[in-house]
């Protein structure tokens, strides 16, 4: 009788161990929620990159132009 009531309590504790995760919408939330989270994060990192690669940019384009104009100015 013993060991039937230990099987019991057994299966008793395993179904509610297993009962207490989060659910399949739990986990969808969650998923969702670290993806916006990793997008808030790479925003964030790339935004002072994107700006410092087009001052860098905006620099080349003027020293071309600057050097340019020098050029054809000599040239006359």
């Amino acid at each position: 009788m013993k060991k039937v009531l230990s099987v019991i309590a057994i299966a008793a504790l395993s179904v509610a161990f297993v009962s207490c995760g989060p659910s399949e919408a739990e986990k969808a939330e969650q998923a969702k929620q670290d993806s916006i989270k990793a997008a808030e994060i790479a925003n964030a990192l790339l935004g002072p990159l994107t700006s410092a690669i087009d001052s860098a940019a905006t620099t080349v384009v003027d020293s071309t132009a600057t050097a340019v104009e020098a050029t054809t100015t000599e040239t006359k």
